[in-house]
């Protein structure tokens, strides 16, 4: 198991981005969580084994159809406080 925070750069708010990352950790049986931020970029935790969460990595690159990223940041996270199953918090 392996849990990664990333931020997502780009035009990412206001294109359904967070409803999409929800939708596909979530099939993707990952757990975690997704945000907004205020500085226009989307947060997000994911956990799961090593393959899968580099899949979710890998397609948080395009996002949905209207998203625009320019960038992904992954970054090693601990795997304390990573509630099970896949949500949406508030924007920070």
């Amino acid at each position: 198991m392996v849990t990664v925070h990333l931020r997502i750069e780009g035009k990412v708010q206001g294109v359904w981005y967070r409803a999409w990352t929800e939708k596909a950790a979530a099939a993707l049986g990952l757990d975690g969580w997704v945000r907004n931020r205020q500085d226009g970029t989307v947060e997000a935790v994911l956990k799961g084994p090593m393959a899968v969460v580099e899949q979710m990595v890998t397609a948080c690159h395009d996002g949905p159809t209207d998203a625009r990223v320019t960038a992904v940041i992954a970054t090693p996270a601990p795997h304390e406080d990573v509630p099970a199953g896949f949500h949406r918090r508030a924007t920070l």
